[in-house]
Parts: C-alpha cells; sequence; structure tokens
C-alpha cells in the first residue's frame, strides 16, 4: 500500500512560479519540469525512503530527490499516514530552502 502525496501550500507556489518560467524560458521542453516533478512524486509514493536524508532542514524527517534535467530538488517528509512536499528548489540557488513546518 503506498501513502498519499500532499503538497504544501508553499510548496505549491513553487511548483505554479518554476512550470510558469519553465514553459516561458525552455519551449522546447515545456513539459520536461512538471513530468520530472510528476515521475519524482511517483517514486516517492512507491518507494518513500528513496530520497536522500536531508540533514540540514530545521525539522526531522527531510529527504530531498532531484529532477536531474531541470536541476531542482523536491523537499519532503515522510509521516506515518502521508508523504508531505515541503518545497521544490532549485539546485543551483546557493541557499536553502525555508523548511520550517
Amino acid at each position: 500500500m503506498s501513502l498519499p502525496v500532499v503538497v504544501t501550500p508553499t510548496a505549491e507556489r513553487h511548483l505554479v512560479t518554476i512550470d510558469g518560467w519553465w514553459r516561458r524560458h525552455r519551449e522546447a521542453a515545456a513539459n520536461l519540469f512538471i513530468e520530472e516533478f510528476a515521475a519524482s512524486v511517483n517514486l516517492i509514493q512507491s518507494m518513500p525512503l528513496a530520497g536522500r536524508r536531508y540533514g540540514a532542514a530545521p525539522i526531522d524527517g527531510v529527504r530531498r530527490v532531484l529532477l536531474r534535467s531541470s536541476r531542482f530538488h523536491v523537499y519532503y517528509q515522510v509521516r506515518t499516514s502521508e508523504i508531505v512536499i515541503l518545497a521544490v528548489w532549485s539546485a543551483l540557488r546557493g541557499r536553502d530552502p525555508d523548511l520550517r513546518a
């Protein structure tokens, strides 16, 4: 049995912003980001511990998976009854996302 995946309002804002930017600036691969994100959700839903532990988070149990082509990380936390996506953040930003619960 797989756990449901919930996207926080913060992560939802990240997704909308990134997807909009990607579609405007990467016309040749307009769907790449959102397709990679969907694949990452499928991965963590079927294998919740697939992501690497992210020890720099101010809360326990945060993991992240890299979207290799678009170079974003999906930060998430596995909870008892669900998987919560906390942030979607550029691997190139030079700073960490705000992951306060």
